[in-house]
């Protein structure tokens, strides 16, 4: 491990906070998973994160589609070309976009769309502690952060995401936000120490979406509100698709619900004021290969002869946005 990435701040700032009973286990959960033993790349990740040039100044901008760092003309070109390679040696990135000192990081995921669609239904993060899950790079978090959220804390198993989340926060040096390489099994049971808690594009990568709707429940303090999106079908309220095999080429989709399906679940596990607030069909505007995430994206997991069908002959990617209070 490099003392880049060290949480001991965090376990401090959560002293005699209601995050007490995690920080009192939290550098053990990571000592734990996030190791080369488990992740032969790690080392490399840590010694791109390492390259990046020192800069000890730079204007933020987190309100904005693009998250941006830095201005371009802070750096020399030799700088510029040093940002950029070691950037480029944490490929892929899927969730964005950001800039940094000029160095335009055009991500999979066009998040912004997403951020855009839910920022006028979401009402005010102002002063409020978060939890994003499975937060990937920290897009998403950075615009709570930057919607006035007073402290946010992104959680994703993926190693390489929280190394993304590292190379951003080298600049922003912001002590409000943290990600962390840990996934929602990790948040002590019955914490309730959260005021929002969101779980975007999650919920149909777990085995049981009740367990894991229980889970984001009772990480939110009482009142507290669920954001919550994911992928959805047409129907009534049985409805559900649990694909045979892959769903549009992912291996680890489990259940795909109608919203009324996923709002009985919700109401049986006790939320309140349920309401969803978007559908939208993804499109390859919003999910597609760049130059930097250069494997295959969403043209390539649907029918190439009828788009409103995934490759497998399921319904295409749909995805609804709902809130519900605890």
């Amino acid at each position: 491990m490099t003392t880049t990435i060290d949480y001991q701040p965090l376990v401090q700032r959560w002293q005699d906070t209601p995050l007490q009973p995690w920080a009192d286990i939290l550098q053990e959960q990571i000592g734990a998973d996030f190791h080369s033993r488990r992740y032969g790349d790690l080392p490399r990740w840590l010694e791109a994160l390492e390259a990046l040039p020192t800069i000890t100044e730079a204007a933020v901008i987190l309100d904005q589609a693009v998250v941006q760092v830095g201005q371009s003309q802070q750096l020399s070109d030799a700088e510029k070309i040093q940002l950029e390679t070691a950037l480029r040696q944490l490929h892929p990135w899927r969730k964005g976009p950001f800039d940094l000192f000029g160095v335009h990081i055009d991500t999979e995921w066009r998040s912004d769309i997403k951020w855009s669609r839910l920022q006028s239904q979401l009402g005010t993060l102002e002063g409020q502690r978060v939890l994003d899950v499975g937060c990937g790079s920290g897009y998403h978090s950075w615009r709570m952060l930057g919607a006035g959220a007073a402290e946010v804390i992104g959680i994703d198993p993926t190693p390489l995401f929280v190394v993304q989340f590292w190379a951003l926060q080298r600049y922003i040096q912001n002590p409000n936000i943290w990600v962390l390489p840990l996934g929602i099994q990790h948040v002590p049971a019955q914490l309730q120490a959260f005021d929002s808690v969101f779980s975007m594009g999650i919920l149909y990568h777990r085995r049981s979406p009740i367990d894991h709707l229980t889970e984001l429940r009772d990480a939110l303090a009482p009142g507290g509100k669920l954001i919550l999106e994911t992928l959805v079908i047409e129907g009534g309220p049985n409805d559900c698709l649990v694909p045979q095999g892959r769903y549009a080429r992912m291996g680890n989709v489990w259940f795909i619900p109608s919203c009324e399906q996923l709002c009985t679940w919700l109401r049986k596990l006790g939320y309140k004021n349920i309401e969803v607030i978007d559908v939208s069909v993804t499109t390859p505007a919003e999910q597609r290969s760049t130059d930097w995430m250069q494997f295959q994206s969403l043209a390539d997991f649907l029918d190439p002869k009828d788009s409103s069908l995934s490759i497998e002959g399921y319904p295409a990617p749909t995805r609804a946005m709902v809130v519900a209070n605890k």
